[in-house]
């Protein structure tokens, strides 16, 4: 699939995205999209395909499948993310990790500051970097403001799992990539880490690959 022109307008390049239908093409690094930064949600898209393109978010994202997406990784450079987690894990990781489930949620110019000094260390992957996962410390909880689709304040406390979704997606709309904050000692293919490194924690792999845990 094409993707929309540089030159059109916003809503136009929405349009022309959403024209296909179904999921969207995810970019993957490399594409310069991921590194631009995006532009604050200011009414960019009118309502009825704002909706559009946040159910094309969500598809994409159930369809990848994923439990976070932001703009830019379906090349459009605004600041907007979804999120969605089922959570289904094992009860021990899911302990171990803090995860638990969240329901799909829009978050539209989302900026989050960690609320206390601890850090969390746990593999990480993403949908534009498919077939790749690596150790990343995150803060362990964070203060999310944001608006939701219709503009209503969101002012929120996430911790453990849900806290480390919401700073891989905010950060996707600075340009970032979770490999910019990752232990790259520990980068694993996905066989790899299926094969190896699918404990609840990363200490074995910290150990046998030598990397410090924080």
């Amino acid at each position: 699939m094409a993707s929309p022109s540089d030159r059109a307008p916003l809503a136009e390049q929405v349009e022309e995205l959403l024209a296909p239908g179904g999921p969207l093409t995810i970019v993957t690094a490399g594409d310069p999209v991921l590194r631009r930064g995006t532009d604050p949600y200011d009414g960019q898209l009118a309502p009825a395909l704002l909706a559009r393109f946040i159910e094309a978010l969500r598809i994409t994202m159930h369809a990848a499948p994923g439990v976070g997406l932001a703009a830019p990784q379906v090349g459009v450079p605004l600041r907007i993310a979804v999120i969605e987690d089922p959570a289904p894990v094992p009860e021990e990781v899911a302990s171990a990790r803090g995860r638990v489930p969240q329901p799909f949620r829009v978050l539209v110019n989302p900026a989050y500051a960690p609320t206390a000094p601890t850090r969390a260390a746990f593999f990480e992957g993403c949908l534009s970097v498919p077939g790749w996962q690596a150790v990343v410390a995150r803060h362990a909880e964070v203060r999310l403001r944001a608006e939701d689709e219709h503009g209503r304040a969101l002012d929120e406390l996430f911790t453990g799992w849900p806290a480390r979704i919401v700073q891989h997606e905010t950060d996707h709309l600075d340009g970032m990539l979770y490999l910019d904050r990752a232990e790259l000692r520990s980068l694993s293919s996905s066989e790899e880490m299926a094969r190896r490194w699918s404990q609840p924690t990363p200490t074995t792999a910290a150990e046998e690959l030598a990397f410090k845990m924080p």
